[in-house]
């Protein structure tokens, strides 16, 4: 279940408290010679850890515990899911139940289980802690299952017991859809209706990069382009980067980072060169655009001009070159996008 694939992974994470009880709480330069060339569509500097470091450690917080007489409830904060933000959620259980197992079965729309990782939470330990998993088999599975063991002897309707849980897309668009039970361990399963939820991202468009592959002159004018990224989902994101990506080989040379000019309008400001890096791909080089980690209500869009032009001393060999740019929360990727061009002779 935990493959290291190019689409990201889809994290749960259970804490465990009683209801009532206070919250628990890259590359090597490019050289001119040209090696073979890979697939720069992944963006591999920019994918993403199944589980950001900034969280590891990170207790979440408790869900308010579902009012009900059912023995088990399982509840959402909300019906989206934003790719690259936590969401929260929780199990409750209102019977008692001293040695028995909790089973996620979780099934997808969109995106493949294999990108899903489910973790408990310790408190004891303040840490997080892998649940046992099962693939539902197939090279592109859409149904998996996961447990963790669960022993509350003393819980019951006046004294529930919660199971706080967060959880996080971090593939594509699509549904989650998670049944919840726990089995006692003395033959009885208890079960919570299934809940569903729509994983959603911010849209992203690129306007000026003609018929998705743009015409360069070597030596000659720079085409402008415009990324804007429109927050279309209902939850903030605290901490937006786009980091741009640029790759290019011929037959004996690669580009490298003089080789192309990159700059962006900042308001205020004009036009800026933004000083580009080798890595990213394997020759390749790449760049954080600017307003760097910054945050994005609701509603509210982030505007990015640019304008690329290839030098004229760039090698003649190169006449293709693959760029692009992704979009993170953080260091979790949530979109990318290909802006292939091809590098016409100068006159």
């Amino acid at each position: 279940m935990r493959k290291a694939a190019g689409k990201a992974a889809v994290v749960l994470a259970a804490g465990v408290v009683l209801a009532g009880t206070a919250a628990s709480a890259e590359a090597a330069p490019a050289a001119r010679t040209a090696p073979a060339k890979p697939d720069c569509g992944g963006f591999r500097a920019s994918a993403a850890p199944a589980v950001p470091a900034a969280d590891q450690d990170q207790a979440p917080e408790v869900p308010p515990t579902l009012a009900g007489k059912g023995a088990l409830s399982y509840s959402v904060a909300s019906a989206q899911a934003p790719i690259g933000l936590w969401s929260k959620a929780g199990l409750t259980l209102r019977t008692p139940v001293a040695k028995g197992t909790a089973r996620l079965d979780v099934s997808s729309r969109g995106f493949s289980t294999d990108s899903v990782t489910v973790q408990r939470y310790e408190p004891a330990k303040h840490a997080w802690v892998d649940l046992d998993t099962r693939s539902g088999g197939g090279s592109w599975p859409h149904r998996g299952t996961f447990t963790f063991p669960v022993s509350a002897p003393k819980a019951s309707a006046k004294h529930p017991y919660a199971v706080a849980l967060r959880f996080q897309d971090l593939d594509s668009p699509g549904t989650l859809t998670v049944n919840a039970s726990v089995a006692d361990g003395r033959g009885h399963t208890y079960r919570a209706p299934a809940r569903t939820v729509t994983a959603t991202r911010p849209q992203v468009s690129v306007a000026g990069w003609a018929n998705g592959t743009a015409k360069l002159t070597r030596g000659g004018a720079a085409q402008p382009f415009t990324i804007t990224v429109r927050n279309t989902t209902n939850r903030a994101y605290p901490a937006l980067n786009v980091n741009y990506f640029a790759y290019g080989a011929g037959k004996r040379h690669a580009l490298t980072p003089k080789d192309l000019v990159l700059q962006q309008y900042r308001p205020g400001r004009g036009w800026e060169k933004v000083a580009l890096t080798a890595g990213g791909c394997d020759p390749g080089m790449g760049a954080a655009l600017l307003p760097n980690r910054t945050a994005l209500a609701p509603g509210a869009k982030v505007v990015y001009r640019l304008r690329l032009a290839v030098a004229g001393s760039a090698p003649k060999d190169v006449v293709t070159g693959d760029s692009g740019f992704s979009v993170s929360n953080g260091d979790q990727s949530f979109a990318n996008k290909r802006l292939p061009f091809t590098i016409r002779a100068g006159k």
